[in-house]
């Protein structure tokens, strides 16, 4: 076997479908040395039907090399039964039979090749080659396609839409002002719950929470900034950016608040949220650390740390905003004055409005 043979997978591992004893024998000879040394793992069946039940059992094998006349299933039907079960793992025929028509058949039901007996050992190993490089190539592809899923799990869409530029600048440079609401969404009394509640059912119920959430911002033109333990933290942007938020939090408090009664009989536990608002200019940016090439693409700023302090203030079922902010929202919104409180890092108090509601057209 050929050096490239031992690096174009791991270790290659290859699956010999033929019912004639001789001919395990004789790979078994052939590839001693690379099975004494582990540069090659070779398995061997008697017919399709054994094939495909090795398969079942080791699902990491990477080429079957299969005859066509064998009893109980044949080296044909097996190539129809590897490209609906099995269709990562490639096939090549080694057979007698290398007529037009067979070597048609096999290629039209997925065979990567078709090799004549008796065997050239130089003519197999060169097709080894080519065939696991291809499987290489193919598992590398839909490594990709699955890491591409993952990766859309956890980073935001904006993030993603930055890194799939065709230019995309240097993190650092990735930096502009904007003009945008935040509102950070907190599951009230949550943490209480994850200490006596199963892990796994703890972690259902939050996901379902986060479900219900995220639909309400993401109906409402808005976007997920991170979530933060039992919180949301969402952004929203476009002309009318302050009124979607407020929508977006009145619907949550809604959806949560109807989810209540049965929470309550299940698990002795009352879901509510606690929101705080607020509206104006925030650093839009890739914040993170070089050292471990890690960064959130986020929005930083005094009015963003002012939401997370009036949602920290917020009692349950409670949407502050700041005085601020009350002449752009009176008009389409019920406010109720709530006092005023010293908010981290401010020399003066901050006059507080709880929203009620929608005002009726």
């Amino acid at each position: 076997m050929s050096a490239a043979h031992a690096h174009s997978l791991d270790v290659p591992r290859i699956l010999l479908v033929d019912d004639e004893q001789d001919v395990e024998h004789l790979f078994r000879q052939r590839y001693r040395r690379e099975l004494r040394k582990k540069q090659l793992e070779m398995y061997f069946a008697h017919n399709g039907a054994e094939a495909l039940e090795f398969l079942e059992r080791h699902p990491s094998v990477d080429l079957v090399v299969t005859d066509i006349n064998m009893p109980v299933m044949d080296g044909l039907t097996l190539l129809g039964e590897l490209k609906s079960q099995h269709p990562t793992v490639k096939s090549v025929i080694v057979s007698a039979y290398h007529d037009m028509r067979n070597i048609r058949l096999a290629m039209n039901r997925g065979a990567f090749d078709f090799l004549t007996k008796p065997i050239d050992f130089a003519d197999f190993e060169a097709t080894l080659d080519k065939t696991l490089a291809h499987v290489r190539q193919l598992r590398a592809a839909l490594r990709m396609v699955r890491e591409n899923h993952i990766l859309r799990m956890y980073v935001d869409e904006a993030a993603l839409a930055f890194m799939l530029r065709a230019d995309p600048p240097e993190p650092a440079e990735v930096t502009e002002f904007i003009d945008a609401s935040v509102a950070f969404i907190d599951i009230c009394s949550f943490t209480a719950l994850t200490a006596r509640g199963e892990p796994e059912h703890v972690v259902e119920l939050l996901n379902h929470y986060f479900n219900c959430i995220v639909a309400d911002v993401l109906d409402h033109g808005g976007g997920v900034d991170k979530f933060i333990g039992d919180a949301v933290m969402a952004v929203f942007r476009g002309p009318d950016h302050l009124k979607d938020c407020a929508r977006a939090c009145l619907a949550t408090r809604a959806h949560i608040t109807a989810m209540q009664t049965a929470l309550q009989e299940q698990l002795a536990f009352t879901p509510s949220v606690s929101i705080g608002i607020n509206s104006g200019r925030a650093l839009l940016g890739n914040i993170g650390a070089m050292c471990v090439n890690r960064y959130d693409f986020t929005v930083v700023g005094d009015m963003v740390n002012t939401a997370a302090h009036l949602q920290s203030h917020a009692p349950a079922n409670e949407i502050f905003v700041p005085g601020a902010l009350r002449e752009r929202l009176l008009r389409d919104f019920v406010l109720e004055p709530r006092g005023s409180v010293q908010l981290k890092g401010r020399s003066e108090r901050t006059e507080l409005y709880a929203i009620r509601g929608e005002r009726e057209s």
